[in-house]
């Protein structure tokens, strides 16, 4: 396509072509959604930043009048997609989103792309294009993104059965008594989480861009933990849909993350907000859940994600400041580190570190190696298993190191030895699937481990944290990186999976495995019971 002259290259929408067989061009009368993001029409950074806590909070009605989008931004948006025959489906302050309906004909022309149909290795067919998105001068100004046009699938989860041969699919189900693996409210006793509450008040907001759950299921597995099986509600954002399949799919992600976070916090009102997994879908529904003014969760759990290396510049200053908006309106964020080690799936002889848990303002989930006996931890390493089973971790190529990690030790990247970055991970816990955690999926019982499982871990502690304080914990990096003793620090073992041995080493304090270490929860319950928030 040639773009018109009238159209500029919008900043940051570079795209590559997908490394995918490349099929017909996209029916040009096909009907496709994608969503415009306008800027903030006031910074935040005055009220969050990575220098201390976010000790004057917003209410989410505060949120959209004081720092969302200007409606006369978002009248720009809708006034020139109507001029190019598209329609407008919905307008968010809060969100600063526009939400785009029309042809692939009328985006492409609109736009300034070109979309074409392609194949990926695994069979699956989605909308691609390369170079950027085009808009007029006048948008580009007041547009943060495009997204949507591309719908190629964005993440992967990161969780992992125990394999065992013996089984027809290759993963091990009915868990014996004798395995070395953990219920989680085994693991909530060894790791010191509060006693005396349940996550009461409290809701845990789950991020999931495929499967799904059975309600028989939760029933079963929380019968089985001697539990009342807690309230579970799915979300759909942009035609995700709760699609429960087969153990071996995105099924296994989803009873992990609802089994671990509703066993650690039984009484916690659990909400799924399940997306496409493309960068619109996982966009959206985080702005979703963070100004879901019905359910009003306080913690999110997201167990999908992507090297840094993947993902749209536009992608990541959006989703980053997603997250900034999260720790203004006293939310928390988890995210899982990564399953793969150093490289995190990328074969360019480069370490790399998982994305969106390379944010500043999100709680980044390494994982460790558990042994225990009679109730008692014995020893607790790095997860590292091989190159495809162990925790990710190490220094962000996009963002800058935070204030919070300026005294932690964070060292420079192993790829050229000078950059000093984001470290990752922030805190750790069990993931490898031989001492995993034991779940149900799809009428059958597992052990299951990777970082995923340690994000719903965090948030069910931050949930019964948050009732015996009587307020949310927000955005805790300042606080916990202040208090470091309150971790038990892992210095054996290291995430090594490039080739050369490249990657990152646990020692004393902070490394880029399993951050601070394991957090004793009782004690990290005590640093936010008396911090003053407005």
């Amino acid at each position: 396509m040639q773009t018109p002259d009238s159209l500029i290259p919008l900043p940051g929408s570079e795209k590559a072509a997908p490394t995918a067989t490349q099929l017909d061009s996209t029916p040009p009368d096909e009907t496709m959604d994608i969503t415009v993001r306008v800027r903030r029409r006031k910074s935040l950074d005055p009220l969050v930043n990575t220098a201390s806590d976010v000790t004057k909070r917003v209410s989410r009605g505060q949120y959209g009048r004081q720092y969302g989008a200007d409606p006369a931004s978002l009248q720009q948006v809708a006034d020139f997609a109507t001029a190019h025959g598209l329609m407008v489906t919905d307008t968010s302050t809060e969100r600063r989103s526009v939400f785009l309906r029309g042809t692939v004909a009328q985006m492409s022309g609109a736009f300034g792309v070109d979309l074409t149909m392609y194949r990926d290795a695994d069979g699956r067919e989605f909308r691609g294009r390369s170079g950027p998105v085009h808009l007029p001068a006048a948008l580009i100004e007041i547009v943060e993104g495009v997204f949507g046009l591309d719908d190629r699938p964005i993440a992967r989860t990161h969780f992992q059965y125990r394999q065992d041969t013996s089984d027809t699919d290759g993963i091990r189900p009915n868990a014996l008594a004798t395995d070395p693996a953990f219920t989680p409210p085994q693991l909530a006793k060894l790791y010191n989480y509060p006693t005396g509450v349940t996550g009461k008040g409290q809701c845990i907001a789950i991020i999931e861009l495929g499967g799904g759950f059975r309600p028989a299921d939760i029933t079963a597995y929380f019968k089985g933990l001697g539990l009342k099986a807690p309230s579970v509600k799915a979300v759909l954002v942009d035609g995700g849909k709760n699609s429960p399949s087969t153990a071996d799919g995105a099924d296994g992600e989803v009873m992990l993350d609802i089994e671990v976070a509703g066993a650690v916090a039984p009484e916690a009102k659990i909400v799924v907000y399940f997306a496409p997994n493309t960068d619109r879908g996982f966009l959206d529904a985080i702005t979703t859940a963070l100004h879901d003014t019905k359910n009003k969760p306080s913690v999110i759990s997201i167990s999908w994600g992507a090297a840094e290396v993947n993902w749209t510049k536009q992608a990541l200053d959006s989703f980053n400041q997603a997250f900034q908006a999260g720790a203004s309106l006293g939310i928390t964020v988890c995210a899982a580190a990564g399953d793969t080690g150093s490289s995190d799936s990328v074969t360019d002889g480069k370490a790399h570190v998982d994305f969106p848990s390379s944010s500043p303002f999100v709680l980044a989930c390494g994982g460790t190696k558990l042994t225990a006996a009679n109730g008692s931890i014995q020893s607790e390493v790095v997860w590292h298993e091989s190159d495809t089973s162990a925790t990710g971790g190490g220094i962000s190529d996009v963002f800058d190191v935070p204030v919070y990690q300026q005294q932690a030790g964070v060292p420079p990247s192993v790829n050229d030895g000078i950059r000093v970055g984001r470290g990752v991970p922030d805190v750790a816990a069990v993931a490898d699937p031989a001492t995993g955690y034991r779940v149900r999926v799809d009428g059958r019982d597992f052990v299951i481990g990777g970082t995923s499982a340690v994000a719903p871990l965090m948030a069910g502690l931050i949930a019964l944290i948050n009732q015996q304080t009587g307020r949310s914990s927000g955005f805790m990096h300042p606080t916990l990186y202040a208090h470091p003793t309150v971790f038990r620090d892992i210095k054996q073992g290291d995430n090594k999976t490039v080739t050369g041995q490249k990657g990152y080493a646990s020692k004393a304090g902070w490394d880029a495995c399993t951050g601070l270490g394991v957090a004793d929860g009782q004690q990290t319950a005590a640093l936010f019971s008396t911090a003053p928030v407005s």
